[in-house]
């Protein structure tokens, strides 16, 4: 699913299990038991999800800065809504933001205070830049691991 590929079209409503809701952009959003996974309803393959585990672990053992990433809900305005996710994630002051809503097709990077002077609008956009052609492909976490790796080297070699 990580690489955009229409899994379902014929999905009804009624025939979704108890947790389960069709969102108006027609994807399937599945709650469970915290703690236990539903390998049906994960929205991503896990060689994906190790592939952005490793970016994510290289770019914070290289830079020293702490990388955080967000796919969900930003709402009417992205911009907004990556502002109120990042005081809540891990280290902010400290880290950088890549927020993705992928029904919006938008994408918000973040940076704390006491790394701005490292993680500059600059690398920012060199990190949107370098997401935009995986993203337009359908591959979401292509495009984040692009991003990371992309942002990590401009960080590192100024």
């Amino acid at each position: 699913m990580a690489s955009g590929e229409l899994v379902r079209n014929d999905v009804r409503e009624e025939d979704l299990p108890v947790g389960a809701a069709l969102t108006a952009s027609g994807r399937v959003s599945a709650a469970h038991e915290f703690g236990t996974t539903n390998p049906e309803h994960l929205p991503f393959a896990t060689q994906d999800l190790v592939a952005l585990d490793d970016a994510l672990t290289q770019a914070i053992r290289q830079t020293k800065i702490r990388f955080n990433v967000y796919i969900g809900d930003l709402g009417a305005d992205p911009a907004v809504g990556a502002d109120s996710v990042f005081p809540g994630t891990p280290d902010a002051i400290r880290s950088v933001l890549i927020a993705v809503d992928p029904n919006r097709h938008a994408l918000e990077i973040r940076t704390g205070r006491r790394v701005s002077n490292r993680a500059t609008d600059r690398v920012a956009q060199l990190g949107v830049t370098a997401a935009l052609g995986p993203f337009r492909d359908g591959n979401l976490i292509d495009g984040l691991v692009t991003s990371v790796r992309v942002m990590t080297a401009s960080i590192l070699s100024p």
